[in-house]
């Protein structure tokens, strides 16, 4: 008999075995045919596995289990004491777009200094933020503007610009975009270099959205090297 029992043991199986492969199976089976007693084994597979594309079948597998099970636990996993589980969380929840999501998501998950759980948190929130609330969440991310290497600032820069789409982000009277004056100001204001060319590189990319992000040349030579001297020895 093919006991919940049964099912759980397979996936758990699947999920830890050292092959990548098998574990790419294993989290794809689980979306394929989702059950709730799933939900706990996925998500703690979440805070601990190692490749990328498992991880994100991973949260395909979660996006299609019972809605009404997954976000509360998911919502539990936003405070887990792993950065790798909260990034992976708000991951999940910036897939299910829930409006109530807004009001799970803290201050410290858009500043934590841990990458893999501020970058979906700029996503997620720039998704989800309610009118009233997004010139508050602008200026929060725009203290985050300079921070960690390429693929962030353009994270950052995206959810930025997300934001311009919002009725709120625009000035009724002038008709002026609130968000490009608070970039405006930061490019005229700041002394730091790498700050500077990171609001420049997201105002071109508002500007111009289909244009690919990119730091001035020298600036992002620096982002470079500064990655370099910041990654451990191998």
């Amino acid at each position: 008999m093919n006991t919940t029992a049964d099912r759980i043991e397979k996936l758990e199986r699947g999920l830890s075995h050292p092959s990548t492969a098998v574990r790419l199976r294993a989290a794809m089976a689980a979306g394929t045919y989702p059950d709730e007693a799933f939900i706990e084994l996925l998500l703690e597979r979440c805070g601990v596995e190692p490749d990328f594309y498992v991880r994100d079948m991973l949260t395909w597998a979660l996006i299609h289990q019972p809605r009404a099970d997954v976000v509360p636990q998911l919502r539990v996993d936003l405070g887990s004491r792993y950065a790798q589980a909260r990034g992976q969380a708000l991951h999940t929840l910036s897939k299910i777009g829930d409006p109530e999501i807004w009001e799970w998501i803290t201050l410290d998950h858009i500043h934590d200094p841990d990458d893999v759980v501020a970058v979906p948190a700029w996503r997620v929130a720039a998704a989800v933020v309610p009118d009233d609330e997004v010139r508050w969440l602008a200026t929060e991310l725009l203290k985050e503007l300079g921070r960690s290497d390429h693929d962030a600032m353009r994270s950052l820069a995206r959810a930025v610009v997300v934001l311009t789409d919002r009725a709120a982000a625009w000035d009724d009277a002038t008709g002026a975009c609130v968000i490009e004056s608070m970039l405006e100001s930061v490019v005229a204001r700041t002394s730091d270099p790498k700050v500077q060319a990171h609001a420049e590189a997201t105002l071109a990319l508002y500007r111009n959205p289909g244009t690919p992000f990119s730091l001035t040349q020298s600036e992002a030579i620096d982002v470079e090297l500064a990655s370099h001297l910041a990654a451990p020895e191998r």
